[in-house]
């Protein structure tokens, strides 16, 4: 037989939250996790300025990738008469046996006169500029102020300390605030912060190694529609786009974890989920053109995985109403 005394201990374990603590000690709590917190960035931050020029290669490859994109999948040759481009033709043929083609897979000519005894003649000459003959480089990074590479080291590096602490900083912000929390409230917080965190990390990586490059790329090739050629890019401004981008996907990647959290507290729920699909496909496309370059398929690349997540919790919302209704037919039989 239970002992009466300890089932009140039981339902007080089961419903409480913890030790009771005045005021004064959660602000000396909460004072202490602001020390550790600000600590461990701070520590995070001097590795990652010492390993700054890891964490720039680390951000370059997204440029790489996309001037991998910008060659052609097999060797052209692309005439000029003069600065104008005047055909692009596959290097295919026995007209073009001979010629000095670039490893690039794409080889500038001009045509132009040449002289062949005391008679001109035209002919295609390889183009020497190198600016012109470097096709599917893409742009370089440079800097254009002397103070340019401190600031964005300490700017790659604060980036690098907040994703590198993270971890401590959770485990710091938990100790505050779990003792706080019920069991029930414990469970769910938990489910919550791991799909949360998966969530984020996979949008991080959806934008890092997909995202990204499209975006650089059709960016390139935008200008050059333009008319305008881009040989390089300012190294800071490009630093700046790349951790805001994959900081925003990886935040827009938590919009299910932050509807049904409403649904789960009576904010939202199924039907008003379901009759805001309209609108959210006209959010995720303005979210996509806010967190991307202003072009259309990188802000539909962004807008389908979101306008995805959204409807995953449109249908998680319905199965817990419909789940919750059967509970509730239960127990009325």
């Amino acid at each position: 037989m239970a002992d009466p005394i300890e089932e009140p201990r039981l339902e007080e374990d089961e419903d409480g939250g913890g030790p009771v603590k005045s005021f004064l000690e959660h602000l000396e709590d909460l004072r202490w996790v602001l020390i550790k917190s600000g600590s461990a960035v701070l520590i995070c931050m001097v590795v990652c300025l010492l390993a700054v020029n890891q964490l720039v290669t680390v951000l370059k490859w997204p440029l790489e990738r996309s001037r991998k994109l910008n060659r052609p999948a097999k060797q052209q040759i692309e005439l000029y008469l003069g600065t104008n481009r005047w055909a692009t033709l596959p290097a295919t043929g026995s007209l073009f046996d001979g010629l000095p083609l670039a490893s690039n897979r794409v080889t500038r000519f001009e045509i132009g006169p040449v002289t062949v005894g005391e008679q001109w003649v035209l002919a295609l000459r390889p183009m020497t500029n190198a600016s012109m003959s470097d096709v599917g480089r893409g742009p370089g990074l440079i800097f254009l102020d002397p103070m340019a590479p401190f600031f964005s080291s300490l700017y790659i590096a604060f980036f690098g300390g907040m994703v590198i602490s993270a971890p401590l900083i959770v485990y710091y912000v938990g100790q505050f605030i779990v003792p706080a929390l019920k069991r029930k409230e414990k469970r769910y917080g938990f489910r919550a912060f791991g799909i949360g965190a998966g969530l984020f990390v996979a949008g991080v990586c959806f934008c890092y190694f997909v995202l990204l490059p499209l975006a650089l790329r059709a960016a390139e090739a935008y200008s050059l529609w333009m008319g305008v050629q881009m040989p390089d890019w300012r190294a800071e401004a490009y630093f700046s786009m790349a951790t805001k981008f994959m900081l925003g996907m990886g935040l827009g990647f938590e919009m299910p974890v932050i509807l049904l959290a409403l649904v789960k507290i009576g904010v939202l729920d199924y039907a008003k989920l379901a009759g805001m699909r309209r609108y959210m496909i006209v959010i995720n496309l303005v979210l996509g053109a806010l967190l991307t370059t202003p072009e259309v398929l990188t802000q539909v690349l962004m807008a389908i995985p979101l306008q995805f997540l959204y409807e995953c919790s449109v249908w998680i919302a319905w199965y817990w109403e419909r789940k919750a209704k059967r509970a509730q037919a239960a127990a009325a039989g």
